[in-house]
């Protein structure tokens, strides 16, 4: 048996998962009721350590899936918050994640045992921790990452129209676009297909509903960048 490393400190390591979601007006984060002390009872993100089993991937599926009741969510990690004062605990490494889903098709897979809330990104109660630094680095990285991948898409339903598109980048990016340029330069990117359908939910004269070309988009996504305002600033 291999001897352990001798005078090493030990660490708990944990994960954190800032859960994004859209309910067509305003880009939110799912929030609970912490339940351990100390600062029981504050909101915070989900979270929980990583088993002596699992690799912090594995951890940060467990935990959301526990939260969401849901698998194959997209998830990607972002950064490790090491600061040793961050837990008044115990000395505890956090690898940050962040997720997407829309919060239309799983509102009711929410766990009631955490006490789960959605908030809006601008509007949101103070976190434990170093929780709203994540937070705060967690959208500037959504950001940045949209600009090249079509992540976005993650948070929208399978059909959708160009109004709620562009609601979801104005959100994201906190800015206004003109309606007929967005269009007209969404369009250009070959990202879209075309339903015959239209939601008349808004107007009589409806909007066309819009897939993403999953099989072709790859080769389009850096087009995206044609919609993003000053993306050399973001990061």
């Amino acid at each position: 048996m291999a001897a352990k490393y001798s005078n090493q400190s030990r660490y708990t390591v944990a994960v954190d998962c800032i859960v994004f979601g859209y309910d067509g007006k305003n880009l939110k984060i799912l929030l609970v009721k912490r339940a351990l002390i100390p600062l029981k009872g504050r909101w915070s993100l989900m979270g929980g350590f990583v088993a002596k089993n699992e690799s912090a991937d594995q951890a940060a599926s467990r935990i959301l899936a526990a939260l969401t009741g849901l698998t194959n969510v997209y998830q990607e990690q972002f950064y490790t918050f090491t600061d040793p004062g961050r837990d008044t605990q115990e000395r505890t490494i956090s690898i940050a994640y962040f997720s997407l889903i829309d919060i239309k098709k799983y509102k009711e897979s929410i766990s009631d045992a955490y006490q789960a809330e959605w908030f809006s990104i601008k509007d949101f109660p103070n976190l434990i921790f170093d929780h709203q630094a994540m937070v705060k680095m967690a959208k500037k990285r959504l950001q940045y990452k949209a600009t090249s991948h079509a992540i976005l898409f993650e948070l929208l339903p399978d059909k959708f129209t160009l109004p709620l598109l562009q609601s979801l980048f104005e959100d994201v990016y906190e800015t206004s676009f003109d309606k007929g340029n967005f269009s007209r330069k969404m369009l250009s990117t070959g990202l879209l297909l075309k339903q015959r359908d239209k939601d008349k939910t808004g107007s009589k004269k409806g909007a066309y509903f819009y897939k993403l070309d999953r099989k072709n988009y790859q080769q389009n996504l850096h087009k995206i960048l044609k919609l993003v305002p000053n993306p050399n600033s973001i990061l």
